[in-house]
């Protein structure tokens, strides 16, 4: 409980820290500007979105923007009645009292954003919903130590889900017992400068994820119980030094090196990868150029069992409900690759507003794919997308995730709930290549380490009188366990994930406007015991201001699961609340 408390407080600390002004996001795309950036394999490029506000803009250089200082707290009062569908015929109501604060900092040397909102529930009437504290958010900022060189990145997230009987995570089911917080956090410093013509980028960051125990995931008859994350920390580091083409010789070279660890609670998993390799960058014309690489890893995952019960033989569960680690045993290794990787592919950026990179290589002891696109036809206006492979755990892709969404966004409000959205409006700035949505990372709680692969795509408009966006994505996740442990139904599973989010705001008049959500999510589980899950929900919203500084709100919206082994639940709700802003 105490742990809990204290990473309740941290979120909240860490999205008001990183609110300080901060410089823009200095990660780039593997090979960025065609002189021989930090190198990759998918995992630490495509997935992690390294590409930056930078990454098609000139090195060591900024789009020149004017400063701005925007940062709104507010209060708000809802009352909230929701009518169960299916299974049953339930209607619970509950009151919510939520203080929370939107901001922007940008100039030349600081970038930053956050979304973030507390909130606590308090039910009432004959059907009682259980009073709880709900947080939820996101912040992301970068803080310029020595300008254009060395810089202090962070960001932290927090959402309120429902975990599945196959691991998958569901929106909008928030009442029952398996509902659950998930909490993630990272913060580090990275480096971008130049000696000569030689250029420099590396960056460390340090990562914390948890997810709250939900009080019981159901499951099937003859079903094991799904193992949910815990908690977790995550190293990552990458350094690279390289030249680009006619500076001094007529191709680009580079040599790089790069480590990820991550430690997972649930029975001391842990992922150990370390790699070198060196790239070559060869223009083909003005724009266009071939880039590869070829290098060495070693990739390592091993956990321990859990205790056993002397009489019964099962494994024991603590008052969470997850496995006891047994301690005095040794590690065993799950997974192990080691030797030569590759890659090679193509790099197009016609203009400071467009990248693209494809890149087909050999990593993991199989073909991998990665890449990504980058467009912004305006400076409202973005389109993204990226495709990554990675030997990861739950936290590892969230982290990663969470360091790919840009500095400079617009939080999503759930117009039903009030909540923040785990996707965000991105505020476009030229050469901006950075995700807007967590969905895929936050696909599923299990606990076991997996190889990810997958692609998510965005596309957002931030106009003046309507702000609209979609997001949609593949998440395919191969679970790595060692057979003969209490994770060995999960070795070799194979789930995957397609979700599709959207969302259209308006302003009708000077004192109203609107807002709508949809999002559908298609969870197809390997485990034929805990089966398929397809989750459904939409939700519209009128605002209407009464005073200055204080708005009302009135909203409906329904949303479902549907489920294989289990029965399907739809509920339909309906909010009225008033907001003041400070």
């Amino acid at each position: 409980m105490k742990s809990h408390l204290f990473l309740q407080v941290t979120a909240l600390a860490a999205g008001m820290v990183l609110a300080v002004p901060g410089v823009a996001h200095a990660q780039l795309l593997p090979y960025a500007d065609v002189s021989g950036s930090v190198g990759g394999s998918g995992d630490d490029a495509a997935a992690d979105g390294e590409s930056g506000d930078d990454a098609v803009s000139d090195v060591g250089g900024y789009s020149p923007r004017s400063k701005k200082f925007h940062v709104t707290p507010y209060i708000e009062a809802q009352q909230v009645v929701t009518a169960e569908l299916s299974p049953g015929s339930e209607t619970l109501t509950y009151s919510t009292l939520a203080v929370g604060a939107d901001a922007n900092l940008s100039g030349r040397n600081y970038d930053a954003g956050m979304a973030m909102r507390y909130e606590r529930r308090f039910g009432w009437g004959s059907n009682k919903v259980p009073d709880s504290d709900v947080i939820s958010g996101m912040a992301r900022a970068s803080v310029g130590i020595v300008p254009k060189a060395v810089f202090i990145e962070g960001g932290a997230m927090a959402a309120r889900m429902s975990a599945e009987n196959n691991g998958s995570t569901v929106a909008g089911q928030e009442f029952g017992d398996s509902a659950t917080q998930v909490y993630a956090a990272y913060i580090g410093p990275s480096v971008k400068t130049r000696a000569g013509d030689v250029e420099i980028e590396g960056h460390y960051r340090f990562g914390y994820n948890k997810v709250t125990s939900p009080n019981a995931v159901a499951v099937a008859p003859g079903q094991n119980p799904v193992d949910v994350y815990d908690e977790g920390k995550v190293h990552a580091a990458q350094l690279h030094v390289g030249t680009r083409p006619g500076e001094p010789l007529p191709i680009g070279i580079g040599v790089g090196a790069g480590w990820m660890r991550e430690d997972v609670n649930n029975l001391d998993q842990r992922v150990d990868d370390k790699n070198v390799r060196g790239d070559v960058i060869l223009p083909i014309g003005g724009d266009l150029a071939l880039v590869g690489g070829v290098g060495y890893e070693k990739v390592e995952v091993s956990h321990r069992d859990a205790v056993k019960d002397t009489v019964t033989g099962l494994p024991v569960l603590d008052a969470s409900g997850r496995y006891v680690t047994d301690k005095s045993q040794a590690r065993q290794l799950a997974y192990e690759s080691e030797g030569l990787i590759w890659d090679a592919g193509v790099m197009w950026r016609p203009s400071k507003r467009t990248a693209l990179e494809a890149h087909v290589g050999r990593r993991y002891g199989s073909t991998t794919y990665f890449g990504s696109f980058a467009y912004a036809p305006s400076a409202r206006s973005s389109l993204n997308i990226s495709v990554y492979d990675s030997v990861t755990g739950f936290g590892g892709m969230l982290n990663k995730s969470l360091a790919s969404m840009p500095t400079n966004f617009e939080g999503l409000h759930n117009p039903l709930t009030g909540g923040l959205s785990t996707c965000v409006a991105a505020v476009s700035q030229a050469g901006s290549n950075s995700g807007t949505c967590l969905n895929g990372a936050l696909a599923s709680v299990r606990s076991s380490v997996f190889r990810g692969r997958g692609a998510i795509a965005s596309f957002n408009v931030a106009g003046n009188t309507l702000q609209y966006g979609i997001g949609a994505g593949y998440d395919r996740r191969r679970f790595i366990s060692v057979p003969g442990t209490v994770l060995a139904s999960a070795n070799l599973l194979i789930d995957e994930n397609y979700w599709v989010a959207a969302y259209l705001n308006g302003r009708i008049d000077r004192n109203s406007s609107f807002g709508t959500n949809i999002w559908a999510n298609w969870y197809q589980s390997g485990d034929a015991l805990a089966g398929d899950t397809s989750s459904l929900g939409a939700s519209a919203a009128y605002y209407r201001t009464i005073a200055r500084n204080l708005s009302a709100t009135l909203a409906v919206g329904v949303n479902g699961v549907n489920r294989d082994q289990l029965e399907d639940i739809w509920s339909a709700s309906a909010l009225a609340g008033v907001r003041y802003s400070f």
